[in-house]
C-alpha cells in the first residue's frame, strides 16, 4: 500500500497476488477427491482416463496399500500430484469420469427394469402376452417353458435356475 501525502490515508494499489490462501486449499481438497474417486475405478475404466502415465500408475498403487494411515498419505501425494494438472486437463479427467459413472449409472437402471420385467412375466400371464405381441420373434415356447419353471421353483423352493434364465433371455433380447 502507498500513502497519500495530501491525506495520508492508505491508498490501494491493484497487485494481482493469485489465488488466496484458502482458495488454494480448497483447490487441493477438491483435487484429492478427484483422485479418491479415480483410485476406486477399476484399472480398465483408469486406462481410458486421459492423464499422465505417471499419476495413473500412482493411482493404481492405492489398491495395494492396506494400513489406513498410509493410505491417507497416499491420498494426500495424490493430490499434490494433481496440483501440477492445469484447469483444462482436469476438465478433460472430468469429463470422461462423468461418462464413465453416468454409462454405469444407466446400465444399472436397465438392470433393474430387466429383474422387474422378469417380476411381472412370472406373476402375471397378461405381461407374457403382451409381450408376445411386442417381440413376435422370440422363442415363444422356450419362454413359456422358463416361466413355467420358475413358478414352480418359487413354489418348491428349489433354486432359482429358470428364474435367472429368464433374466438372461431378457437381457440377450435388448428390451
Amino acid at each position: 500500500m502507498h500513502v497519500n501525502e495530501k491525506n495520508r490515508t492508505p491508498k490501494k494499489v491493484d497487485l494481482d497476488e493469485g489465488p488466496s490462501k484458502s482458495e488454494l486449499k480448497r483447490q487441493m481438497t477438491e483435487r484429492q477427491k478427484l483422485a479418491e474417486v479415480l483410485a476406486a475405478l477399476s484399472s480398465d475404466a483408469l486406462k481410458t482416463i486421459p492423464m499422465d502415465e505417471a499419476i495413473k500408475a500412482a493411482i493404481a498403487e492405492t489398491n495395494k496399500i492396506k494400513s489406513f494411515e498410509a493410505i491417507r498419505r497416499h491420498k494426500q501425494y495424490l493430490g499434490k500430484l494433481m496440483r501440477f494438472l492445469d484447469d483444462e486437463e482436469l476438465d478433460t479427467i472430468q469429463k470422461r469420469l462423468d461418462a464413465i459413472q453416468g454409462v454405469s449409472k444407466a446400465e444399472t437402471a436397465k438392470l433393474h427394469y430387466l429383474e422387474s420385467y422378469r417380476d411381472r412375466l412370472i406373476a402375471n400371464d397378461e405381461t407374457f402376452t403382451k409381450m408376445i405381441e411386442e417381440y413376435p420373434d422370440m422363442d415363444i415356447q422356450n419362454m413359456r417353458t422358463l416361466i413355467r419353471n420358475a413358478r414352480k421353483e418359487k413354489e418348491t423352493n428349489k433354486p432359482p435356475k429358470a428364474y435367472r434364465e429368464i433374466f438372461r433371455v431378457l437381457k440377450d433380447m435388448d428390451l
